[in-house]
C-alpha cells in the first residue's frame, strides 16, 4: 500500500428536501451567486424556482446561466467566466450532473484568474485561486459533486481536457434522491456505467496489499450492479435512487484512491470518442471499458479473476485464472446489454475513419495508463477492439 494523505472538504447534506438548504449553505459562502444548469427540464420542474426562492430568502443575489450540453464547451464557459466578472459574482452554484459541475468548476476557477482558462487545462499555469462552488445533484453518475477534477472540451481542434485541483472541490452538495425520479433510463444506465467505469480505474492497479480498498471498490460496483435494474424497472424506487447517488459520489471522492494508483486509460480514450462524436460519456464508457479489459487482461490475470469473482460471482478455475477473468468480461458486457446498454462503436453508428487521429490525441502527452501503459498502437488496437 502506498502512502498517503485523504482530505475531502465537500459537505454533504443527503436526503429528501435536501435542495430546500441551498439558501443557506450558499449564504455563508457568498452573497451573489451565478446559478449554472443545463436544459429546460430544470425551469419545467419547478426546481429552478424553489432553488431561487430557497437563495432569496437566505439574501442571495442570482444571476443565471443555462444551456450547458453534454461534454460541456469552453465557449459557455467563457461567456460564464465574463458574466462573473461584470455581476462581480462570488460564487457558482451547480444545478444538474456531472456535465453542469465540470462547467460550474471551470468558470469558478477562470473568473479569478489572470491567464487563459485552457492554459490550466493544457498544464501551463496553476491556479491560486477559484470562486467557492456548491452543488444541486440531478444526475449521479460522474461523482463531480465531491471530486476535486473538472473535464471541459475546447472547440477548437475538439480537444476533451481534465482539469484536477483541491480549489475545485465544491463546498457544499445536496443530493435529494427524488431529483432522479424522472431521468430517462438511457441516463440513468449511463451515469452508472460512469459510476462503475470510476471504480474500475481504481481497481485495476499494479499495486499491492490493498485489501480494504479493494473490498471497498468491490461493495461499491456490487451495489451499483444490484441497483441499476432496480431504477430502471421502477424510476421512482427511492431505496435504489438513493444507492445509486450515493454511490455515484462515493466512487469519486477520493476515498477508493487510498494507498493505491488508478490507471484512468479507458476515460482519457472515452475522452476523444466524446470529443469527436459528442456520445454522452457514460455510453462511451460502456464501449470502452470491455476493449480495454480485453487488451490488457494478461496482464495481471489474478487481478481480473478476482474481479470475476467478487463482483460477478464467477466461479473460479484454479487451473486457469485467465478462463475465470475473461468469463468476468463476459459477464461485465452482459450486464450493460441487460440494461439496455451499447457495447460497440456500430451501435453508436461511429466506423473506423478516425481511429488514427484519436489514437494520437490520446496520446499527445505520452503514454496513457499506468496499469498497462498504452501508446498510440495499443490505443488504436483497443479502438479497433470496440467495433
Amino acid at each position: 500500500m502506498r502512502d498517503f494523505t485523504f482530505q475531502n472538504a465537500t459537505k454533504v447534506i443527503f436526503g429528501r428536501g435536501a435542495e430546500e438548504k441551498v439558501g443557506v449553505e450558499t449564504a455563508a459562502l457568498a452573497r451573489k451567486a451565478l446559478l449554472h444548469f443545463g436544459g429546460g427540464s430544470v425551469r419545467k420542474s419547478g426546481l429552478y424556482d424553489r432553488i431561487v426562492a430557497s437563495l432569496a430568502e437566505a439574501g442571495v443575489d442570482v444571476v443565471a446561466l443555462g444551456g450547458v450540453k453534454p461534454n460541456p464547451r469552453l465557449s459557455l464557459v467563457k461567456e460564464g467566466i465574463a458574466l462573473c466578472r461584470r455581476e462581480k459574482v462570488d460564487a457558482v452554484i451547480a444545478v444538474g450532473g456531472g456535465s453542469v459541475i465540470d462547467s460550474a468548476k471551470a468558470i469558478a476557477l477562470g473568473a479569478p484568474a489572470d491567464v487563459p482558462l485552457w492554459d490550466f487545462f493544457e498544464g501551463k499555469a496553476r491556479p491560486d485561486r477559484a470562486l467557492p462552488i456548491g452543488v444541486v445533484l440531478t444526475l449521479p453518475a460522474a461523482g463531480s459533486e465531491t471530486s476535486p477534477v473538472s473535464v471541459i472540451t475546447n472547440e477548437r481542434g475538439l480537444y476533451k481536457k481534465g482539469f484536477r485541483n483541491g480549489l475545485l472541490r465544491p463546498r457544499f452538495a445536496l443530493l435529494n434522491p427524488e431529483l432522479t425520479f424522472t431521468l430517462p433510463p438511457e441516463q440513468t444506465g449511463a451515469g452508472a456505467v460512469d459510476m462503475l467505469a470510476h471504480v474500475m480505474e481504481r481497481y485495476f492497479t499494479n499495486e499491492r496489499d490493498v485489501e480494504l480498498t479493494d473490498r471497498l471498490c468491490e461493495a461499491t460496483m456490487r451495489t451499483i450492479i444490484a441497483n441499476l435494474p432496480r431504477a430502471l424497472a421502477d424510476p421512482r424506487d427511492y431505496a435504489a435512487r438513493a444507492e445509486l447517488m450515493w454511490a455515484s459520489t462515493i466512487a469519486h471522492n477520493d476515498l477508493l484512491d487510498t494507498g493505491r494508483e488508478g490507471d484512468w486509460a479507458s476515460h482519457k480514450i472515452e475522452h476523444e470518442l466524446s470529443a469527436l462524436y459528442d456520445v454522452a460519456h457514460g455510453i462511451g464508457l460502456a464501449v470502452v471499458f470491455p476493449a480495454w479489459m480485453s487488451h490488457v487482461v494478461d496482464h495481471d490475470r489474478s487481478r481480473f479473476a478476482q474481479f470475476a469473482h467478487r463482483v460477478w460471482d464467477v466461479e473460479p478455475d484454479f487451473f486457469d485464472p485467465g478462463r475465470t477473468a475473461r468469463e468476468g468480461i463476459a459477464r461485465f458486457v452482459a450486464f450493460l446489454r441487460s440494461c439496455g446498454l451499447p457495447t460497440t462503436l456500430r451501435e453508436l453508428a461511429i466506423g473506423d475513419d478516425r481511429f488514427g487521429e484519436m489514437a494520437r490525441k490520446a496520446v499527445e502527452a505520452g503514454p496513457i495508463g499506468t496499469f498497462v501503459p498504452l501508446g498510440e498502437d495499443d490505443v488504436r488496437t483497443i479502438l479497433e477492439g470496440c467495433r
